[in-house]
């Protein structure tokens, strides 16, 4: 291993971190204004009534998850609606973490929601005004660049 490789994967890691850390704070801004969806089904209902007022769709798996079929299919055809209607999409491991993010913790009785797909809305009366998005989209973007059609982060327990 050379110098340029440490050096290089340090950065990487970094703006990885620094991503994912925007995607957290993204997530949460979005819910406090009401602009997340959350549910496969619910999801592919939205996009079909409104493609337009999606901004970014996060899929989320845990190692539980990987040979779920019908899960994947769902994300495949997520995936190719997301493309075909250039709308950001990012892949990450950690429902557990989601959960916190979006206070799903089921204490309040109700059945807690299916955190395998959620999507930012950006309204046109009040759009999101967030660094956040900014930064999450650049990523996507500059994946996209690199061939990487569904940039994958890991959000860790806290």
């Amino acid at each position: 291993m050379t110098l340029e490789d440490l050096v290089g994967s340090n950065s990487t890691d970094k703006k990885m971190e620094t991503v994912t850390q925007a995607l957290e704070e993204l997530l949460v801004a979005a819910q406090r204004q009401d602009c997340v969806t959350v549910g496969v089904y619910e999801s592919a209902k939205l996009m079909n009534v409104d493609p337009d007022s999606v901004v970014l769709c996060v899929l989320a798996t845990d190692k539980e998850d990987e040979d779920d079929i019908a899960l994947q299919i769902h994300f495949t055809l997520l995936q190719a609606f997301c493309c075909d209607n250039d709308i950001n999409i990012v892949r990450v491991s950690g429902v557990r973490r989601l959960s916190q993010l979006l206070d799903e913790d089921g204490e309040d009785g109700n059945e807690p929601r299916d955190l395998h797909c959620i999507l930012v809305t950006n309204p046109p009366v009040q759009p999101l005004q967030c660094q956040a998005l900014q930064d999450v989209g650049n990523f996507c973007v500059e994946s996209r660049c690199t061939n990487q059609w569904v940039p994958c982060l890991n959000l860790q327990d806290r």
